[in-house]
C-alpha cells in the first residue's frame, strides 16, 4: 500500500484464543475475505494448543495463508502451503477435535491443488472450518 494509505487493522501478535473462539473468529475473517487475518488467529491458537493438536492448528493456519497467497497471485506458494496444511490436518480425519471439518477442508485443498497443478485458473471458494 502507498505510504499514508488507510489499511485494514492488523491482528495483534499476542492474540491467543481458545479453540472454539479461534474457529469462530477465523471463519468470520475468512467469510469477510480476510484469510491472512484468519491465519493470524489460527497461528495464535497453534502456539498455545495442546501437543496432540499442534499439527491440526498449524495445518489450519497454513490453509488460510495458502489461500492468501492464491488471492495475491502467488500460485506456487499457494500450492505448497495448501498441500502442507492439508497433509497436517489429514491425520485428524477420524476424530476431528472441536468440530473441525477435516474431510471438507482436505477436499477443498485437493480441489484447489489439482487446479493449480493443472494450470487452471480458479476462483477459490471460502472453506468451512467446521461442519455446519
Amino acid at each position: 500500500m502507498p505510504r499514508g494509505s488507510v489499511g485494514v487493522p492488523r491482528i495483534p501478535d499476542d492474540v491467543q484464543l481458545p479453540p472454539d473462539e479461534s474457529l469462530t473468529e477465523a471463519q468470520r475473517l475468512l467469510d469477510a475475505g480476510m484469510p491472512f487475518h484468519a491465519h493470524e488467529i489460527l497461528e495464535g491458537t497453534w502456539k498455545i494448543s495442546v501437543p496432540g493438536e499442534r499439527a491440526l492448528w498449524q495445518g489450519l493456519a497454513q490453509l488460510a495463508v495458502g489461500l492468501t497467497h492464491l488471492l495475491r497471485g502467488n500460485e506456487r506458494g499457494a500450492l505448497s502451503l495448501l498441500m502442507q496444511g492439508r497433509n497436517r490436518i489429514w491425520p485428524y480425519h477420524l476424530d476431528p477435535p472441536h468440530g473441525v471439518d477435516v474431510d471438507g477442508l482436505v477436499a477443498w485443498a485437493d480441489t484447489l491443488g489439482e487446479a493449480l497443478e493443472e494450470g487452471r485458473s480458479t476462483k477459490p471458494t471460502v472453506p468451512a472450518l467446521r461442519t455446519r
